[in-house]
């Protein structure tokens, strides 16, 4: 150094190296190495500080415009990440209440199918029942049928034998005046069987009618609960295919919502990694660039006033 120019433009060089290292500042290094080629390559024309100054003013204009760039990206970046987020909980409320009618559905329509299952056991049941009451039913009227006429003519043969004895010992022919008393004895005992054959045609007669109306009430019950049970199984059935359809079309919605999820959650990672996932805030690099352009303009303003003194000296 053979004069005071050059030890300013040393200190300039060396304030602004010190203040890259002290930043960690790339940027101000690389004007440091301008700066000191531009000494260098001026040192015997003119004024080296000019470019010195044109070089500081630069960079101050594009750490203006970075942090100018920046402030729009946080914008851009608040903006987006709210609407953003607001949307992915709307898309998963949407899924969840989807997911929820989803599960309605199929428990409703579990829910009949197992009533219907159960239904439709009770008619099998109600069936089998109906038949076994009709097949005893059959056998009981062919038994009555069978015994009931065979009563008849046990009683008709009965009544037919004391009117031929009846008219017989009627008749006031002597022949007979000695048989009197045997005859009389038949006759009684006749008389008994038939009594005995016409109660017995009575109580079978009694008990045909008492099982007929009792078979008849309970086909006509059986009637009833099977007409009620199938009309109830083919609501249900009805209604398990509604919520069967239900459950299919809102799968259906939840599938697309999902989509529409799946699509928000990879545009907000990149929003994330564009936005959040930085060693540096954008309150740090505000600060930072505030910093590294006050000391470009307070270096700015250095050589000056050591150039001011080296012309001064």
């Amino acid at each position: 150094m053979s004069s005071g120019a050059d030890l300013a433009n040393f200190e300039a060089v060396r304030f602004v190296r010190d203040l890259a290292r002290k930043e960690n500042s790339p940027a101000l290094a690389q004007l440091a190495q301008r700066m000191a080629a531009a000494i260098r390559s001026g040192s015997n024309s003119g004024d080296p500080f000019a470019k010195v100054k044109g070089l500081i003013k630069g960079m101050i204009e594009k750490l203006l415009g970075d942090a100018q760039a920046d402030a729009s990206e946080h914008a851009f970046c608040t903006k987006e990440m709210a609407e953003t987020e607001a949307k992915k909980a709307e898309k998963e409320a949407t899924v969840e209440k989807l997911t929820t009618a989803i599960d309605a559905a199929n428990a409703r329509s579990a829910k009949l199918k197992e009533q219907i299952a159960e239904l439709q056991k009770s008619l099998a049941a109600l069936a089998r029942s109906q038949a076994e009451a009709d097949k005893i039913r059959a056998e009981e009227k062919a038994a009555f049928d069978t015994n009931s006429a065979e009563m008849k003519k046990g009683v008709k043969g009965v009544q037919l034998a004391l009117k031929v004895l009846n008219d017989y010992y009627a008749k006031g022919d002597k022949a007979h005046a000695s048989a009197d008393g045997a005859g009389s004895g038949i006759i009684g005992l006749l008389e008994v069987v038939e009594s005995d054959f016409t109660k017995g045609l009575a109580e079978m007669e009694a008990t045909e009618s008492s099982a007929a109306a009792a078979y008849e009430q309970l086909s006509k019950e059986n009637s009833i609960e099977k007409a009620t049970k199938d009309q109830d199984v083919k609501y249900k059935v009805k209604e398990s295919k509604e919520q069967d359809k239900t459950s299919s079309e809102t799968a259906a919605d939840r599938s697309t919502v999902q989509e529409e999820l799946d699509a928000v959650n990879q545009y907000y990672a990149s929003l994330k990694g564009r936005c959040v996932a930085k060693a540096e805030s954008y309150s740090e690099r505000k600060a930072r660039r505030e910093a590294e352009i006050l000391s470009r303009l307070t270096n700015g303003q250095t050589p000056s006033c050591v150039e001011s003194q080296c012309r001064r000296t």
